[in-house]
C-alpha cells in the first residue's frame, strides 16, 4: 500500500483531469446504451475505482467505452423486447449479464488466458472497431436532429393495433398462469379487455415504435420520416457541440475538448433558456445496489445470453490489454496481463450490482492520466471518487444537459474510434482469394465481412463468425504453404538440401526421399497421404525427413500413421530423420514409435541415416 503514496500530487492531478474528461463520455454512454446517462456515470465511478485497485496496470483509467456500450446497447434493448418493453422489469436481467461478464473476466484473468488475448486476428478487431464507429455515426443521426420515434404521434399510432393484440395477448397469458382461463366462455377475458386504458395503448405502441425505429437498420427505416420533423434547436446544440471539440484541439489539449463544449453549448441553453430536450434525470444520492439480480436470477431467462456475455468478457479484456501496452510504452513499466483481467472483472461485477454498465480500460483517459503525471494506481481511484462526488454534488445540474449534446459528443466519438490504418491499407493488401471474376485479399475479406455483420446484424455473432473464417483462412495458408514446401517427388527431381548433396548416384532410384517443411496438421494431411500414391516402384527405401515439422496435431499423427502402414504393408523400409520433440511425443504415445517404426530406423541427423542406408539399401533389395 505504501507505493500508492509515492507519487500522490501527479496521481491526484492525473485522477482529477482523467476524471473530468470520463464525465461527458460516461454520460454519453450511459445515455447511448438505452439505460439513461446514471447507468453509465455508475459504470465509470465502480469499474475506474474498483479496476484501478486490483488491476494490473498502474496508470490504466476504466470506464464505458464505445465498443463495451455498443454491444450492451443490443444486451439491453434485446432483453427489454422480451419483457413487453418495460425498462424496469427488464434491468435485473441486463445487470444479471453485465455481472456475467465480470464473472467471466476474473475467470480469465485466474486460468491465466490473458497473454492469448494477442492472438486475436488483427482483421476482425479491425472490422469489429469500425462497425463499432458506423453504428454510433447512424444511431445517433435522430437524437441529434431531434426526432424520437416514441414522441411522433403520427409514428407512433400506426402500431396501435400491434400494441392491443399484444396486450390482449398478455391478459390471457396472465389468466392461464393464474388458472382461470375457459376457452367456452371469456367473459373475464372481454371484461379485462374492457377496462383497457388508452394510456396503456399508447404506451405500449411508444414502446413498440421506439424498438422498431433502434439499431442501424431501424434507424436507417425511420430517416425519411425522421429527415422530416428535424427540431433545429437540437441540430444546432449537436452541431455546435461537434464544432466545439474539434476546433478547441487546435487551440490547445491541455483542456478536455469534450468537456469544454459540454460545458459551453449546456451552459448557453440554460442562460437563453432554450426549449431543448434534457437528458434523463440522474437519480440523487448515494448508488444503491439491486438486489433483484439475485431474487429473479434463472438459468431460462439468463441462458439465452451466456454466449453474450462471454463476448462481453472477451471484449472488455481486448480493449483493456490493449490500452495496458499503450501505458507501458509510455511510462517503461509492464502490466500484469491477468492481474488486470482480475481487475477489470471485479470492476465490471461491482459496477453491474449498483446497475452501471460495463466498460474497459479507456486509451484517451489513460494517456490524459499519464500527460498529468499519474504513475500508480492510486489515480485511477482517484478518478472513480472525483465522478462520485460530481453524482453527489452536481447530479441536479447534470441533469439538465441537453441530449443533443451528448449526441454530438457520440459523433466525434464514433468518428474517432473507426480504424482508419486498417481501412487505409485496403488496395495495399495482397490480393489472395479468387471470387468469381473478383480477387480480393483475405484478410480485406474477414474485416469486410465482420464490419458488415457487426453493423447490420448482430456485433456479438459477427465477432465469432470472424473468429471461425480467420482461422479457417490461416489454417489454408498453412496448408497450402506446407503444401508447397513439402513436394512429393522423387528426390532426383526435388529442391535438394544442403546435405543431400552427397547422397550416392547408384542409389537415387531405390531412395525416395520425402521432406515435411512445416507443421502437420489436418489442413495439410491430404496431400501427406497422397504420398504413398507416389512413390516409384524402384523405390525400396523412403526416407521422411521431419526436420522442420515442429508441430504435429492429432489429424497429422493418424495421417502419418496410415501412410507407415500402407508403406509396410507394401515391404517399403521406412526411416524417419531429425523428429522435433512435440511430434515425437505424439508418435510414442500412440505406440508408432516402436511398433511401427522401430529406434534403429530412427536418426537424429541425415548423415547418420545416410550411413545406414550405404550400409544397407542394397542388402534390401
Amino acid at each position: 500500500m505504501k507505493s500508492l503514496f509515492t507519487n500522490l500530487k501527479g496521481d491526484a492531478f492525473g485522477g482529477i483531469t482523467a476524471g473530468i474528461v470520463a464525465l461527458p463520455l460516461a454520460l454519453a454512454f450511459g445515455v447511448s446504451s438505452g439505460l439513461g446517462p446514471s447507468a453509465g456515470l455508475y459504470g465509470a465511478i465502480f469499474l475506474s475505482f474498483f479496476g484501478a485497485f486490483f488491476g494490473g496496470t498502474n496508470t490504466q483509467i476504466s470506464g464505458p467505452t464505445a465498443p463495451m456500450t455498443a454491444v450492451s446497447m443490443v444486451v439491453i434493448a434485446g432483453i427489454i423486447a422480451t419483457n413487453d418493453g418495460d425498462v424496469s422489469k427488464a434491468l435485473p436481467y441486463i445487470l444479471t449479464v453485465f455481472l456475467l461478464s465480470g464473472i467471466f473476466q476474473i475467470c480469465l484473468g485466474v486460468l491465466g488466458i490473458g497473454k492469448y488475448i494477442k492472438y486475436i486476428p488483427y482483421p476482425v478487431v479491425s472490422g469489429f472497431m469500425t462497425a463499432i464507429g458506423v453504428i454510433i455515426l447512424i444511431t445517433q443521426i435522430l437524437p441529434a436532429i431531434g426526432y424520437y420515434p416514441k414522441k411522433d404521434l403520427d409514428y407512433v399510432n400506426q402500431f396501435k393495433p400491434h400494441a392491443e393484440e399484444i396486450i390482449l395477448v398478455n391478459i390471457l397469458k396472465e389468466e392461464a398462469a393464474e388458472g382461470i382461463l375457459v376457452l367456452e366462455d371469456f367473459k373475464v377475458t372481454i371484461d379485462k379487455a374492457q377496462h383497457i386504458s388508452q394510456e396503456e395503448i399508447i404506451k405500449e405502441s411508444e414502446t413498440l415504435a421506439a424498438t422498431e425505429a433502434s439499431g442501424v437498420l431501424g434507424t436507417i427505416k425511420i430517416l425519411p420520416t425522421a429527415l422530416q420533423n428535424i427540431n433545429w434547436l437540437e441540430l444546432i446544440l449537436a452541431l455546435s457541440t461537434i464544432i466545439i471539440i474539434y476546433g478547441f484541439k487546435k487551440i490547445t489539449t491541455a483542456v478536455p475538448s469534450t468537456l469544454v463544449a459540454l460545458m459551453i453549448v449546456s451552459s448557453a441553453a440554460l442562460v437563453f433558456n432554450f426549449d431543448y430536450i434534457p437528458i434523463e434525470e440522474i437519480p440523487s444520492g448515494l448508488p444503491i445496489p439491486n438486489f433483484e439480480i439475485f431474487t429473479k436470477f434463472s438459468l431460462a431467462s439468463i441462458s439465452p445470453y451466456v454466449f453474450t456475455a462471454i463476448t462481453l468478457a472477451m471484449l472488455g479484456a481486448i480493449d483493456s490489454l490493449l490500452t495496458s501496452v499503450v501505458a507501458d510504452n509510455m511510462t517503461k513499466t509492464k502490466h500484469k496481463p491477468n492481474q488486470e483481467l482480475i481487475g477489470q472483472g471485479i470492476g465490471n461485477s461491482i459496477a453491474a450490482l449498483f446497475g452501471g454498465i460495463p466498460g474497459a480500460g479507456a486509451t484517451i483517459r489513460t494517456v490524459v492520466n499519464i500527460k498529468s503525471g499519474a504513475r500508480t494506481r492510486l489515480s485511477g481511484m482517484i478518478a472513480g471518487v472525483l465522478l462520485l462526488f460530481i453524482l453527489l454534488a452536481l447530479g441536479d445540474v447534470a441533469s439538465k444537459i441537453p441530449a443533443a449534446v451528448l449526441a454530438g459528443i457520440l459523433i466525434t466519438v464514433g468518428i474517432g474510434v473507426m480504424d482508419y490504418k486498417g481501412l487505409k491499407a485496403i488496395p495495399n493488401l495482397p490480393r489472395d482469394i479468387k471470387l468469381g471474376p473478383i480477387n480480393l485479399s483475405s484478410e480485406v475479406l474477414i474485416m469486410l465481412v465482420v464490419m458488415l455483420l457487426s453493423t447490420f446484424w448482430n456485433l456479438v455473432y459477427a465477432v465469432g463468425i470472424g473468429l471461425v473464417f480467420a482461422s479457417l483462412m490461416f489454417m489454408k495458408k498453412m496448408g497450402d504453404i506446407t503444401t508447397t514446401n513439402s513436394k512429393i517427388i522423387p528426390l532426383i527431381q526435388e529442391d535438394i538440401w544442403n546435405d543431400e548433396f552427397i547422397f550416392p548416384e547408384n542409389l537415387k532410384e531405390e531412395v525416395f526421399i520425402k521432406h515435411v517443411n512445416g507443421p502437420l496438421f489436418f489442413g495439410s494431411t491430404d496431400d501427406f497421404q497422397a504420398l504413398v500414391k507416389q512413390i516409384p516402384d524402384t523405390a525400396s527405401c523412403i526416407i521422411i525427413r521431419m526436420d522442420k515439422m515442429h508441430y504435429l496435431d492429432q489429424s497429422g499423427l493418424y495421417a502419418i500413421e496410415d501412410v507407415l502402414i500402407d508403406l509396410k504393408s507394401n515391404n517399403k523400409t521406412v526411416l524417419l530423420v531429425g523428429i522435433p520433440k512435440q511430434p515425437k511425443y505424439l508418435m510414442e504415445r500412440i505406440d508408432i514409435i516402436p511398433d511401427l517404426i522401430e529406434e534403429e530406423f530412427i536418426f537424429d541427423s541425415f548423415s547418420d541415416c545416410l550411413n545406414w542406408v550405404k550400409t544397407n539399401v542394397k542388402d534390401i533389395i
